[in-house]
């Protein structure tokens, strides 16, 4: 609660949630993100909030999640990575767990590639959350008809569109490394050995060229932005039903982690396949001879010369063949529960950080209004 004035009597006691306030069925841009602040725009501040409160609070929303969450995207990018074999390394999700914290450790295990995950996550996280709003906002404002749903899965598109020039090459290092583990790793044979990020960056671009940065582009986007345009959707949707269904326009804490949650789980979920193919291409090597069996250290200097395959349709392809429908989900089970928890987390963030700063905002406004 905040608190404008103590002794404006025009200036009751106002919060920036209106409580007990039913949600309007008919119009669902009232429970929506960038849903219109009396306050903000009684003192001058404009119908929104501030672009750069959304922004800022998806930005420490999405990399908090993204750190906190790491361990199980690692995971899942070893289940999925795994050589083919009977019985298969990992077994499972917990066994998988188990045996890379036994044999790895935690930081150089589980944490492997956490470096340029956040230098990846931070700018992608921002550029994201304020592409989404913008777009969401004109397409909203612009009165065209659209249904808001269809508003928020196109600006989910647009905005994970945005932000792949920057996580996609981040995300190739991150993947590569979590899945070599720590350097000179004889517990699980990946193909790379790198000291760390910035070697794998100088090996990747020396051998491989500045494309291969973006390898498996048009996979991750294949992945990212059905996956985020359906979070977003989602979220908007199960956040104006929980708040129809608790008759108020505030949501607690439980209920803003059991949305985004369910969002996010839904979407990983529905999205595992087009993840299993961005992995497998943007970490598969040179087809192994015959004759010759990889090391269990690979030197970072190999280059891959020859892949099991070149596209997405081909590697769905080959998965399927090899091992059939349960091929393209591998590793759905941390998948879920990482896009899960992270998409819990990042909304949770996200939502206290903005209401922080929109209480800020509108103490600034206001002090700004009682100075004249």
């Amino acid at each position: 609660m905040i608190e404008l004035s103590n002794h404006d009597s025009s200036t009751k006691k106002r919060s920036l949630r209106s409580t007990k306030r039913a949600p309007d069925s008919k119009n669902p841009r009232v429970t929506s993100i960038s849903e219109p602040i009396p306050l903000l725009e009684e003192y001058g501040y404009g119908k929104f909030k501030p672009l750069t409160n959304i922004m800022f609070a998806g930005c420490l929303g999405g990399s908090t999640a993204d750190f906190l969450m790491h361990s199980i995207d690692t995971v899942k990018t070893r289940l999925q990575g795994q050589k083919l074999a009977k019985p298969p390394k990992y077994q499972n999700m917990l066994h998988a767990y188990a045996t890379i914290v036994k044999q790895e450790g935690i930081m150089r295990g589980l944490y492997g590639g956490v470096a340029p995950a956040m230098l990846g996550s931070v700018p992608a996280t921002t550029i994201y959350f304020g592409t989404y709003e913008f777009v969401k906002r004109n397409i909203i404002e612009l009165k065209t008809g659209v249904p808001d749903t269809v508003a928020h899965l196109v600006a989910g598109s647009i905005g994970d569109f945005m932000a792949s020039v920057v996580y996609v090459p981040s995300e190739v290092l991150k993947t590569r490394l979590q899945l070599q583990g720590r350097y000179n790793n004889p517990h699980f044979v990946s193909g790379y050995n790198y000291k760390n990020t910035w070697h794998a960056a100088q090996m990747v671009y020396k051998l491989e060229g500045p494309g291969a940065f973006y390898h498996g582009y048009k996979a991750t986007l294949l992945r990212d932005v059905p996956f985020s345009a359906l979070q977003f959707a989602f979220y908007e949707k199960f956040k104006l039903w929980a708040m129809m269904y608790n008759n108020s326009n505030y949501l607690n804490l439980h209920w803003e982690i059991a949305t985004g949650a369910l969002a996010g789980g839904l979407a990983g979920a529905l999205t595992t396949p087009l993840d299993v193919i961005k992995t497998l291409l943007q970490t598969q090597i040179k087809k192994p001879s015959a004759t010759k069996q990889p090391s269990t250290a690979p030197s970072a200097t190999q280059k891959p010369t020859h892949y099991y395959y070149t596209g997405i349709w081909e590697g769905m392809l080959w998965n399927y063949r090899h091992q059939g429908i349960g091929g393209l989900f591998r590793g759905i089970g941390p998948r879920v529960a990482w896009t899960a928890m992270q998409s819990g987390l990042m909304f949770v963030i996200y939502e206290q950080v903005l209401e922080i700063l929109d209480k800020v905002t509108i103490w600034r406004k206001y002090e700004e209004n009682t100075e004249q």
